[in-house]
Order: C-alpha cells, then structure tokens, then sequence
C-alpha cells in the first residue's frame, strides 16, 4: 500500500503547518480527541481544541447557545456550575463548550480562532468518532454536523470515525491499541492533505471529506502499516447519478460502506462530501481530492 511509504514519513513534523479547529460529538474529555490534538499538535500545526462538555452523539446539526453547567462535564471534567465555555486550566487551547458539537465548532472558528490564530483557521477538523459515519448516518452525525457546518463558513473541513471503540476518558491508561491507530492515520491524511497544498483553501468551497476506518481489534487491522485507503461515495448511485472521478479503471466509486465492509483486508474509506446535503460532491469536486491524496489511495482488491 502506498500509504506507508508516504505518510509514515511526514510525521512528526511537516513542511506546512496550518491553524485547526478540532471538535467532535463524544465530548471534549474523550481519549480520541485528545489523542488526536497531541498528534496533529507534534505534527507541528497550531490547533485548537473546541467540543462538547457532554456527549452530544448523533444531534446532526443541532444548534443552540450554550449554558451554564447544571450538572458535571462528562467524565468530571469540570464541575456543577461551571461556565457555559470553558477551558482546561493546565492548556488553554483545550476547550468545552456546553452544547452541541456545531456551537463548538462555531466558537472554535469565531471566538478562538481570532484569539490564537489572529483570524480565521486554515482547517477545521472532526473526530475521530466513536463508531463509523457512513451513508445516510451522515445526516444524524454531530460529528458530520460539526464538520459541514465549518465548510458551509468557507473552512476546509475533515470528518473521521473509527468503528472500533467505546467512549472513554483521556485519562485511561494503557492508551488502547485502537485509539493510537487511528489517531495515526487520521493524522497522516490531515498532514498529506496540507502537503499536497500549494495554496489556500486546502479543498474546494463547501466541500467535506469523510474518511471511516473498519474495525481495528488485537488480531485484524492491528496497526497502521495494516490498513489503505480508498476513494468512495457516501450514498450508493442509480442510473440517475452523474459519473464519478474515474479512477482505478472507472467512472463509479465504491461506496464507503462497500470499502470500509471489505473482507480480505483493512481498507478505509475516503469520501468527498457537499456541506450543504452531507451528500456526494461532483467529480470535478472529487477530482481535486483526488489530485490531493493520489499518493495514499490505494484500489480495492479486483476493482482496477
């Protein structure tokens, strides 16, 4: 898999660093954020961590204005009667936001974002989410939700799932094998996005990418090295449905629950998504993407 020989390489530092805002929908004390702010923050990019105080698990793209805190943040991380926003006392750019994941990623952009980056971020990123994200769960996902509402603002925006996990705290030790997987290889494709950037924006206007990993247990899918990656559609066509980006020999991707179900193999889904339908993007739109991340995409078994 071309993957390895890539994007193994460009961590822990990379040529071109970028100013992210970081949310999800489990909360901001679950281990797979945190996880994944250490990493992209070792990678050498400025981020900015803005989640739920709460699990906030499939509210899609709920809104409201955030409130004090009636009750604990989740895991203890922060007590009754705490602010409706937030932040860990020992880091700063570790922030709560006492509502949904779309009001975080909105504080993020607007109230943070200023304050460490003097203007808005280069890349707004989601996850990686406890459970996949694929086809029509799009439209439930705060994860989703947090993402595509970052790229309706003009914000390159990423969303990653993995299927493996349960929602722990960033406290718990030993760090699960899956958790550092996954937290690698969702770093290495945020950095090959950015290195295959020659400018700003990093993808195009109202586009997403939603990328899904299979499980990864302690006999399947056990390591990065294990897995690739594949272009994909997040809904499955019909004889309506304009062409895709050809690729691998055709004109029709794979669907991302064809490429994340895949036996045989570790094959992780990347699909080029519209933030205004959480839907499919078109094949100029895919095209780009794929021009982006040429070098880590890989084709199923059998397909080219």
């Amino acid at each position: 898999m071309r993957f390895l020989t890539l994007t193994l390489s460009i961590l822990p530092t990379i040529a071109q660093s970028a100013n992210i805002v970081l949310s999800n929908d489990d909360g901001w004390a679950e281990i797979n954020i945190r996880a994944f702010y250490d990493k992209l923050t070792r990678a050498g990019n400025s981020v900015i961590l803005s989640a739920p105080a709460d699990n906030k698990s499939g509210t899609g793209s709920s809104d409201a204005p955030a409130l004090p805190l009636t009750k604990p943040c989740e895991f203890n991380s922060c007590p009754t009667g705490s602010p409706a926003e937030g932040s860990d006392a020992s880091n700063p750019r570790l922030n709560y936001v006492n509502s949904y994941p779309v009001t975080s990623m909105r504080y993020g952009i607007q109230t943070l974002s200023p304050k460490y980056f003097g203007g808005a971020p280069d890349l707004a990123v989601a996850g990686f989410n406890v459970g996949a994200n694929l086809g029509t769960t799009t439209l439930i996902s705060g994860t989703v939700g947090a993402a595509t509402s970052a790229a309706k603002t003009g914000i390159p925006a990423l969303a990653f799932s993995g299927s493996t996990g349960s929602q722990i705290p960033y406290t718990t030790l030993p760090t699960p094998a899956y958790v550092t997987t996954y937290t690698t290889l969702s770093a290495n494709i945020t950095n090959t996005l950015l290195l295959a950037s020659t400018s700003k924006p990093y993808l195009p206007q109202n586009v997403w990418l939603n990328i899904n990993y299979p499980p990864s247990t302690s006999t399947s899918c056990t390591k990065p090295e294990d897995f690739g990656f594949v272009l994909s559609r997040i809904n499955a066509a019909t004889s309506a449905t304009p062409a895709d980006v050809r690729t691998c020999g055709k004109t029709r991707l794979p669907t991302e629950s064809a490429v994340v179900g895949t036996r045989g193999g570790c094959w992780a889904s990347v699909s080029v998504g519209d933030a205004g339908t959480k839907g499919d993007a078109t094949a100029a739109e895919q095209a780009v993407v794929l021009g982006k991340l040429a070098g880590v995409l890989s084709c199923l078994p059998g397909s080219s």
